[in-house]
């Protein structure tokens, strides 16, 4: 019989049900707090690459995995043993999880400084050793939350002991909290709190939860497990799953849970980069994209939970038929031929995560019967899947194919499940073909008709696309009109602006007492146009960017790419920037920031933040000079750009850009610890090799050099016409990335 925890009949049944339920929504709720936050963090010690991401993940994933083993396997032993209600182990859990937050961070901070020599951030041995400190940081805290599942049902099998379906249960009310978290932490905490206090909101919610478990576990001794709950109708479930013998059963159900958990956690990182052209690559279209996966997931568990109380619960094959289809639905949608919005791309993935939410919790119930063991040893099948998915997509997939392939490799699992499926059964001919015709049908759209952004389908004409672990690159079009798309954002284009980042600290450095600058660093390579730009001075030059394929990708921009990087003066690394500069005993005269569009992508604070400019101050020579540009923003975020050069320099210039060079507004920052020289047209062309004239004046038809240069330097704006008031502005840091959470200061809600 199957025992409802939340059922009205009795007050025993609906208060310690609503207690299990609300406990386990505030433990989803925090552990996606805490994901949301290490992933920060671990991007600003170890560098914003996706190998970092994807071994944060990973090390989530392999955390709960083992967790659910280890308390599987202790939870009743335990319990048991000892005499005492498992809820106090439960309680120790979450209350090890609080400790996390604090413990994390200093490890992070520790394995930033031991991994400094270990070169480039796309070095292999680089990759290996972070990985490694990153595992060692958080896996002991996701081990923990990973215990709470086991534990969690053992708790509710002492209090129901006849309850079969604890595993759901308890998976609904995680996914609801996960789902909140995710939510609330985007769009409410981290911009009010900031990552620190955000992490800290986690950790009293641990606390609060061991505590309440603490009382749990007090008023419901060993001895004492409730005999009085009611028990509801007996569930078809068993009978929907005992098609074969006990034992093939049980390997059959790991197997959909292996596959359908490798394959959706897989897919989960290529819409990641396949959706980035309409969502784009703000903190809320990664939030958007994981809230509506866990959105879905909670309807189709919901569903499962009702079809339990009403005795109609859907059978695995069909499921696994529907998954079928819809797996190939986001292949179809993503074409950017369509005419579709953001509702449209997220409302693609939904339908395949509701069924995977149904579908879950359903076969974990039939594997385990309410059994904390055995639902450990099931859910650790589904987690392993989800382990090898994101590693195989990122590492396996992306770097070698075009993201709509990748869509459609992963959807194939899903179609050998629905086949074998159906011929365990034997259904009917008309029931296989009811599913062979659309499934063929979506596939034939997924495979031969749709088209991605990486394959042209935005422009006719010249193209080469670029791939790696870390993004896509395609570079396309013809003569001025070349177009750079990075995971299918518009990074720049060729215009005079991107040489002047370079012109403008360069002839400003020449006019210093150090006189003209021996070497210089660009941070962000883009189109490779302001490297060309400071390679033209004839001068040391060093440049650094995350994306290999960017670079890759100069030669289709500029006919002399190969010369240029056959310079022996010249120094191309993939690398972050800030780690770049970390690691390097080098010092420049000239540092070049040209951060990607727009100025609230995520990660981008990270190249705006104090500490940045703390670390590159460390990098200048003395009278050296840093240039940021930043891209047109809304005022309140120029203004805090702004707040941390004047807070880290004593010196800023400003300069507008507008008139015939700009493709778009924005603005020139020069930054530096000794006084800037102010320059004159004149002036400003005096400074300039020949070479380096040359070009300026490369794209500007028939304009003079002089009237070019009157027009920039005509553009230096009072830096209180960007900071008007520095004290109202809020300087943007690394706990604080003022710049890119906005909705609550936007809606009126913050100032």
């Amino acid at each position: 019989m199957n025992v409802d925890m939340r059922s009205p009949t009795t007050p025993a049944g609906r208060g310690y049900g609503l207690v299990l339920f609300g406990l386990f929504f505030c433990s989803g709720f925090s552990s996606l707090l805490y994901q949301v936050v290490w992933v920060r963090m671990a991007f600003a010690h170890f560098g914003v690459i996706t190998p970092v991401l994807s071994v944060v993940l990973s090390v989530f994933m392999l955390g709960l995995g083992l967790g659910a083993l280890l308390g599987g396997g202790s939870a009743g032993r335990l319990s048991r043993r000892m005499r005492v209600s498992p809820a106090y182990f439960y309680g120790a859990a979450e209350l090890l999880i609080g400790l996390g937050a604090f413990a994390v961070p200093a490890l992070f901070g520790w394995g930033e400084q031991v991994l400094l020599g270990t070169g480039a951030a796309s070095s292999t041995s680089y990759l290996v050793l972070s990985a490694l400190i990153i595992t060692g940081s958080i896996l002991p805290w996701c081990v923990m939350m990973g215990t709470t599942f086991p534990l969690m049902m053992a708790v509710a099998r002492q209090i129901a002991p006849d309850n079969r379906s604890s595993f759901s249960f308890l998976y609904l009310a995680n996914v609801i909290g996960a789902m909140t978290g995710t939510i609330v932490a985007a769009v409410v905490l981290v911009e009010a709190l900031g990552f620190a206090h955000t992490t800290l909101v986690a950790a009293l919610v641990n606390f609060a939860i061991a505590a309440v478990a603490f009382a749990v576990a007090w008023r419901t001794p060993y001895e004492a497990a409730s005999p009085s709950l009611p028990t509801v109708r007996p569930t078809v479930l068993a009978a929907n799953l005992a098609r074969l013998p006990a034992a093939t059963e049980a390997r059959w159900i790991e197997v959909i849970l292996l596959l359908t958990g490798f394959s959706a956690l897989a897919m989960e990182v290529v819409w990641t980069r396949a959706f980035t052209f309409v969502l784009k690559t703000t903190i809320y279209a990664f939030a958007m994209i994981l809230a509506t996966y866990l959105l879905a997931t909670w309807i189709g568990s919901a569903l499962y939970r009702l079809s339990l109380r009403i005795g109609r619960v859907a059978s695995t094959e069909a499921l696994l038929g529907w998954a079928c289809c819809f797996a190939f639905v986001p292949a179809v949608l993503d074409d950017p031929r369509l005419q579709h919005d953001w509702m449209i791309v997220l409302a693609s993935i939904a339908p395949f995560c509701a069924v995977l939410g149904y579908l879950t919790p359903k076969l974990v119930d039939a594997y385990a019967g309410g059994d904390p063991m055995r639902a450990g040893w099931c859910y650790s099948t589904n987690i392993l899947g989800g382990i090898l998915g994101p590693l195989v997509a990122g590492y396996a997939l992306l770097p070698f194919m075009d993201v709509r392939l990748a869509l459609v490799l992963l959807a194939v699992p899903f179609m050998f499940l629905a086949a074998f499926a159906l011929r365990r059964v034997r259904a009917p001919r008309g029931m296989r073909l009811m599913l062979a015709v659309p499934v063929a049908a979506l596939l034939v759209a997924a495979a031969v008709f749709s088209r991605s952004y990486e394959e042209g389908a935005f422009a006719a004409g010249p193209r080469e696309v670029h791939r790696d672990h870390v993004a896509s690159a395609v570079a396309y079009g013809v003569g001025m009109d070349r177009g750079l798309l990075v995971n299918g954002i518009g990074i720049t284009s060729l215009t005079p602006l991107t040489k002047i980042m370079a012109d403008l600290p360069l002839a400003a450095h020449a006019m210093g007492p150090s006189g003209p600058a021996r070497d210089g660093l660009v941070i962000c390579f883009g189109m490779g146009t302001t490297f060309r730009t400071m390679h033209s001075w004839g001068i040391e030059t060093t440049v650094v960017d995350l994306t290999q394929s960017v670079i890759d990708a100069f030669g289709f921009f500029h006919a002399d790419a190969a010369a240029i990087e056959a310079d022996p003066h010249v120094h191309v690394v993939a690398d972050d920037g800030r780690r770049f500069l970390l690691r390097t005993n080098r010092s420049f005269d000239v540092i070049v920031l040209d951060p990607p569009p727009p100025v609230e992508a995520a990660g981008s604070s990270l190249l705006y933040s104090t500490q940045f400019y703390e670390v590159a101050k460390r990098r200048l020579r003395p009278g050296g000079i840093l240039q940021q540009w930043l891209p047109d923003a809304e005022r309140a975020i120029a203004a805090a750009v702004a707040k941390s050069l004047v807070v880290s320099f004593p010196y800023v210039q400003v300069f507008r850009s507008r008139g015939g060079y700009r493709t778009s507004g924005g603005f020139h920052f020069l930054a530096s610890m000794t006084p800037i020289p102010t320059m004159t047209a004149a002036t400003f062309v005096a400074q300039l090799p020949e070479a380096a004239r040359r070009d300026l004046l490369e794209w500007n038809g028939e304009e003079s050099l002089e009237a070019f240069a009157q027009e920039i330097l005509s553009e230096r704006t009072p830096l209180a016409m960007v900071l008007p008031s520095p004290d109202a502005a809020t300087a943007i840091t690394d706990d604080r990335p003022f710049n890119e959470y906005y909705v609550l200061r936007r809606k009126g809600f913050l100032h």
